[in-house]
Parts: structure tokens; sequence; C-alpha cells
């Protein structure tokens, strides 16, 4: 990661570390990497959204890019149509998961995957550039929301079968997904309730969505839905609910996917991409159904570094991200949850027979640092963290990492006891709390 690059992209409160300046100077940087790009760009719903598309518009239009803008739209819909248009880059204004004062900055390569670290770097060198073309060699500024459409098409055509019986629930989490995903699972035959579809980028993510998926699960059980589903503010994380309320995550999707596919032969290499995170309860039974695990670092551009290396279909986080290689080059939570449903119809059963797991007993804890670097430098809890691992050996697992898009140590414990992850974690958050 960069200085300005994390994870996933460009990422921070606006105008205090995402600034007009910053993605005035990324739209400028990004036109100078090719001659003269075409450059689409779309975002979610959050107020800030069109502030920051003009500055980057302004930016690269300076710079002798042409911009096409697409609206609102999920992040894997601007990755999509990238490719399909065959233009040059494709850039999301979205915050994802965060909270509305967030916004963030992600770039797809013409080929639809995120722009790679080394790209990222020269990108970065090239911000202190300020390229200013003459007045004939200004890029053009121009408005097609209405390709929006041609996404919506792909995902409907990913099914091969109708919907009808089905009794779905969305949770759009006032998102990019808020008017996309009701018509897709309507035009597909299902009876579909669709909650926080507001677009006034006012209540993005707030207490709703994939963060907080126990809210749909209450509604699915008091309306009797077959499934819901929930997804982030740019629809690129899906969290699934069944219809006895229990909530599906990302590890779970991936298991229930994986073994669907290799019953049908689909299940390229018989291995699944996961994460360090990933729950090893869910290892475990992956490897009962004979499919391996393939560990990699978190961030859904890892995961997809992975598959591509080893050739695999399917990986994913715990968090929701989940990618379909042979439908798509990124993580789609729309895309997932019609594979789910699709499962589902097709098999006449129950999204909890497709997605059954027992996983270990997971606490998770999130901590706000100053200095992320500071903390995760520090020797004490080195040698914390080195003990309390030796401890748990081959019958539990410890975590501690610096996110990638926010001010935070997330703590992860996992092991048979959920009394002992809870006690564990409770040290090492104290001992962060006092470093930070």
């Amino acid at each position: 990661m960069g200085a300005f690059f994390g994870t996933d992209g460009l990422r921070g409160k606006v105008n205090v570390d995402l600034t007009f300046d910053v993605a005035y100077k990324c739209g400028n940087a990004l036109a100078t990497l090719k001659n003269r790009p075409t450059i689409l760009i779309g975002c979610d719903t959050r107020t800030t959204c069109s502030f920051l598309t003009c500055a980057f518009s302004a930016g690269a239009t300076n710079g002798g890019a042409n911009v096409v803008d697409l609206g609102i739209v999920p992040t894997s819909g601007v990755a999509y149509l990238t490719r399909k248009l065959a233009v040059d880059f494709g850039v999301v204004v979205s915050a994802s998961h965060n909270s509305k004062e967030y916004n963030g900055i992600k770039i797809f390569d013409k080929n639809g995957y995120k722009l790679g670290e080394k790209i990222e770097t020269e990108l970065e060198r090239n911000f202190i550039q300020n390229k200013v073309c003459t007045f004939e060699k200004i890029g053009k500024y121009s408005q097609r929301h209405r390709l929006v459409k041609d996404y919506q098409d792909f995902l409907q055509n990913t099914t091969n079968c109708t919907l009808s019986g089905l009794f779905v629930l969305l949770d759009c989490s006032n998102g990019a997904s808020s008017r996309i995903s009701p018509k897709i699972f309507k035009n597909l035959g299902a009876k579909v309730k669709a909650f926080n579809t507001h677009c006034n980028g006012l209540d993005i993510n707030e207490n709703c969505g994939a963060l907080h998926p126990e809210k749909l699960a209450k509604k699915v059980v008091d309306l009797g839905a077959d499934m819901g589903f929930a997804f982030d503010g740019d629809a690129d994380r899906l969290i699934a609910v069944d219809h006895q309320g229990n909530v599906i995550d990302g590890d779970m999707v991936v298991l229930g996917i994986a073994k669907h596919w290799k019953d049908k032969g689909m299940l390229k290499g018989d291995k699944v991409v996961g994460t360090s995170h990933t729950n090893m309860g869910i290892e475990k039974q992956l490897n009962n159904f004979g499919i391996g695990l393939v560990r990699a670092d978190i961030g859904d551009k890892y995961v997809l570094e992975k598959m591509l290396t080893q050739n695999l279909v399917i990986g994913g986080e715990q968090s929701g991200h989940v990618i379909l290689k042979d439908f798509h080059t990124t993580g789609d939570g729309i895309l997932t949850a019609l594979t789910l449903a699709n499962i589902v119809k097709t098999t006449h059963t129950t999204l909890n027979d497709v997605c059954f797991a027992k996983p270990f007993p997971q606490t998770n804890v999130n901590v706000e640092v100053g200095d992320k670097f500071k903390v995760m430098n520090n020797e004490n809890l080195a040698h914390e963290i080195s003990k309390w691992s030796n401890f748990l050996g081959e019958n539990g697992r410890l975590l501690i990492r610096a996110s990638g898009t926010e001010p935070k140590i997330r703590v992860m414990v996992e092991s048979n006891s959920q009394n002992q992850n809870q006690q564990i974690a409770n040290r090492i958050v104290k001992l962060i709390e006092k470093i930070r």
C-alpha cells in the first residue's frame, strides 16, 4: 500500500483525508497513464459523490481524458461495463460499507480488474505533476446513465431458471443496489420486498445492510420469506439470511456455492480461495467435501490474485466479498445473491441446506487508533501475540491486523471456546488501547 491507496483504493473522510484536491489529482494522474484515455465513472448514493465525481472528472479532462458518467451504479457494474465497452479505466466513487462521512475512489483497468499495487504506485507518483492540456486537447465529460441497464441485463442472464415461487427480502443499505436489485429479482419472477432503498445519501449503511444483517433476519422470520439478502453501500458485499433467520456470512456462502459446483463438476481444481480470516470450522467442512482452501491476505484483490494464479473459480471473504470468476472479475453482491437463489430454486431445497456450516466461535473487535503503524510495530504487542498464538496452537487462531480502509486495528480470536476467545481478545485490546 502507498501513501494514498489502501487495500481497496483511496478512502477517507471527505474534506479531511479525501479532499477536492486529492480527487482532482487522482483524475489528472490517471489521465497521464495512457494517451487520451476514456474513463467510465460511477458512484453510490452518498451526498459527497457528486462533489468528488466533479473533482475527479475535472482533473481527468484537464489531463486529456474523456470521462463518461454512469451515475449511481454498484461497483461491480462499473467493472463489468469497463470491460464490455472496452474503455481504458473504470472508476467508482464510493466508500463501500463505511458511513456517510467517508468516501473513496476505486479504479479498474480495461479488463475489469482492480489496479495492482505497481500501477497504483505509478499513479501516486503522478499526483505531484499537474498535466494541463491545450484547449484543443482537453477531454470531454458526458453522462450515459442508461448504460446501467446493460449491467442489469448481464445479471439477469446469469441465472438459468426463473425464481418464481420464491419470496425474497432485500436490504439495500440505502446504497447503489437500491434501484437495480429489486428490479432484477422481480424480472426473474420472485416475490420481492425491498428495504432501505433511500437514495438521498444521508443514511447509507446506517444501521442497515450487510453490517447489520440481524435486522433483515427478523424481517425474514416475521414475514415468512424464503431468504433475505443484505448488501453494503456499493453492493460488492453480500450477507445472506435463511428462512429461519440464520445469518450466512461470506465464508458460508463460499462453502455452499463451492459444494454445489463440485457436485455439478463445475469447481475447477476442487479448491476455493479464502483469507487469513476464513473460519477454521469452514476449512474443515470444505475438506470433508473434498475441497481445499487456499488462504490469501485480507482484501478482495488479493483473493483474486490467488484465484488467477491457480485458475480457481470461487473465492471470498467472511465480510461478504465473493468473487465468481467464471461470471465476473470482481466481487458482486447481487450476482452472489442470484447464484444462491438459483441454487435453492433448482435443487428444491432451502438456503439453510445449501450453506449449512459449523464455524468455530470467533471474537472480532475493532480498536480505533491514532497511528496504526506505531501499534503494529510495538514490541510488547508482538510478544503478546506470540504468547497467545502459542497457547492456542492447532486448536485456534489469533489474527491482529491494521485496517486497510480505516484508522483501526482489527483483533480476531478463534477457537472452540467463545469465552476463551473473549478473554484473550480483551487482554489484547487493553494493550492496544494503552499503546495508541
